[in-house]
C-alpha cells in the first residue's frame, strides 16, 4: 500500500518560514562582515566541493545539526555555544529554512536563514572560495 503524506515538504518549509527570520542574500552578505555572526553551511560535503563555500562558514551537515547544537550531546560543537547570531544556508533555501526552525525550536537564538541559499549569495556577489578536502595519509 502506498504511503499517504499529510504534510509534505512545501507545507513544512512554509511553516518554518512563517516562524523564522529570512535574510536576503544582500542582508546576509552585510551581516557576515560582523564578528557577531556565524554562517552555518548545512550542505553536503559534495555540494561544497562542487560549488565552493562562503569564506569562514562553519560546515554542519543537516544530519548532524541537532547533535552538534545540543550541549548535552557527545557530539556537541563549541561553535554553537557562542553568543552570536547563526545564519543557516543550503543550496537554495529550503533545507536551511528547516534547519533554522529546528535550531530555533531547540533554543538556539538568534537564528536566521538565507532566502535562496548559496545560489542567491553567489548571484548577489557574495564572496565564494573553493574548498578541497584534506588529503588522507
Amino acid at each position: 500500500m502506498p504511503q499517504t503524506i499529510h504534510r509534505g515538504i512545501k507545507a513544512l518549509v512554509d511553516e518554518a518560514n512563517a516562524e523564522i527570520e529570512t535574510l536576503s542574500a544582500a542582508q546576509a552578505i552585510e551581516a557576515a562582515k560582523s564578528g557577531d555572526v556565524v554562517i552555518v553551511d548545512i550542505r553536503d560535503i559534495r555540494e561544497i566541493e562542487r560549488e565552493g563555500r562562503i569564506p569562514g562558514a562553519f560546515s554542519c551537515t543537516r544530519g548532524m545539526l541537532e547533535f552538534w547544537i545540543d550541549p548535552q550531546s557527545p557530539y556537541a560543537k563549541p561553535v554553537f555555544q557562542q553568543d552570536k547570531k547563526f545564519i543557516f544556508h543550503c543550496a537554495g533555501g529550503l533545507r536551511s529554512a528547516l534547519a533554522a526552525k529546528t535550531a530555533q525550536d531547540m533554543g538556539l537564538k538568534p537564528v536566521a536563514h538565507i532566502g535562496g541559499g548559496f545560489a542567491a549569495w553567489r548571484d548577489a556577489g557574495g564572496p565564494v572560495e573553493q574548498w578541497e578536502p584534506k588529503k588522507k595519509g
